[in-house]
């Protein structure tokens, strides 16, 4: 049981423990079911405040055999099904939060080598005579791990895009990060080695040109959740058990939260239902996400007209958006819809697939925006 191989159930349990906690746990049922399959790489994208750490907590603690779950999970949904036990801490996980690592190392140039080296140290300690002294990367590791003794991996990959968000402009680190995720993910030997990997973000994974970096993963994001819908955020069955637990008035919470709908499940922020339930204050809690600034300079940018389009957004039309040439990173715009299409990923949009179209989903995205446009043209008066 280390910090990144085989971690305990700690970090779950918090979220158990906490005055709100909404059963999400039959993902697993889906992860389980292809588990050893075509479709066991996973990179489920979603907003911040969406749950993504919790969701990855959540796996670490029923598949790493550095736990004992069985009492965390016994009483949950997931406990009700016929492969619980089957698959309950029976796996070697490997899990490392990319945004940890990023706020600790702090030097960014050094982020990928002290993921690897210190996975690669606790794979010593663990298989110290399944792997040579000469061999350097964790892709290498990992595949002779599995060819001396057959031990296949679990990958839990939280904030897998801090890199590709955070270090935008930087083409060295980003290409490094790429080519690590590609030893781990990509070609004949991660098959080998790999049972199942999870990768959680708020972007779908980095284009090259026009093709996904790994595109042998399956893709459940803000645009087409598919069958991961129910648990990208709270379903409006959800909400309104809440809403009468607490004594709110639902169509007031579905005014302000309301607004994503994927896969005919409409969906709230789970952050924002969890604060309104407790303080009883309709307000934007989006702000103190840390991607309100990030939204500034966008709509700035005002391609083909980008400002308008919001402004009749925010009048409650919604607006055509081609989401296909975005680049799933934070810079490369061509035109106003790779700008929409980030909004999408990044919540301040909802999007309906079957008409291709984007809009503004509730009262605390448009306030946010309505923030913005006064911010921007403030910004112009005074520049």
């Amino acid at each position: 049981m280390g910090m990144f191989l085989n971690p305990d159930n700690s970090a779950f349990q918090v979220a158990l423990n906490s005055e709100i906690y909404v059963d999400k746990t039959m993902l697993l049922d889906y992860t389980n079911k292809v588990i050893d399959t075509k479709q066991a790489l996973i990179c489920n994208s979603r907003p911040r405040r969406f749950g993504k750490s919790t969701t990855a907590d959540m796996l670490v603690a029923y598949y790493s055999r550095g736990s004992s779950s069985e009492k965390m999970f016994e009483d949950c949904n997931i406990g009700k099904t016929d492969t619980f036990r089957q698959h309950l801490n029976q796996y070697d996980v490997i899990h490392f939060d990319v945004q940890w690592c990023y706020t600790t190392i702090r030097d960014v140039d050094k982020v990928v080598s002290y993921i690897e080296k210190s996975i690669l140290t606790e794979l010593t300690e663990c298989y110290p005579d399944a792997i040579l002294s000469s061999v350097q990367s964790l892709s290498e590791v990992l595949a002779g791990i599995n060819n001396a003794i057959g031990k296949k991996f679990i990958i839990i990959n939280d904030e897998w895009d801090v890199l590709i968000r955070d270090e935008a402009e930087n083409t060295v680190i980003q290409e490094e990060y790429i080519n690590f995720l590609r030893g781990l993910f990509k070609g004949a030997q991660p098959t080998k080695f790999l049972h199942l990997a999870f990768l959680t973000g708020i972007l779908p994974i980095k284009k090259l040109k026009t093709q996904s970096a790994l595109n042998n993963f399956e893709e459940f994001t803000m645009l087409d959740a598919e069958v991961l819908a129910p648990y990208v955020g709270f379903t409006e069955n959800e909400v309104r058990i809440l809403a009468e637990q607490y004594g709110r008035d639902y169509e007031e919470v579905r005014r302000w939260y309301d607004g994503y709908y994927l896969r005919n499940e409409h969906l709230y922020n789970p952050q924002a239902v969890v604060n309104v339930m407790r303080w009883g204050t309709y307000q934007s809690y989006w702000s103190q996400t840390g991607t309100y600034e990030s939204i500034l300079p966008l709509i700035s940018m005002d391609f083909d007209g980008l400002r308008s389009a919001i402004i009749q957004m925010i009048s409650g039309e919604s607006i055509e958006v081609d989401v296909v040439s975005f680049q799933n990173d934070m810079v490369t715009f061509e035109d106003k819809d790779d700008v929409f299409t980030l909004l999408i990923h990044l919540g301040y949009l909802a999007y309906n697939k079957e008409k291709r179209m984007a809009f503004i989903p509730n009262e605390e995205i448009r306030s946010e925006f309505m923030k913005a446009i006064k911010r921007c043209k403030w910004n112009e008066l005074n520049a």
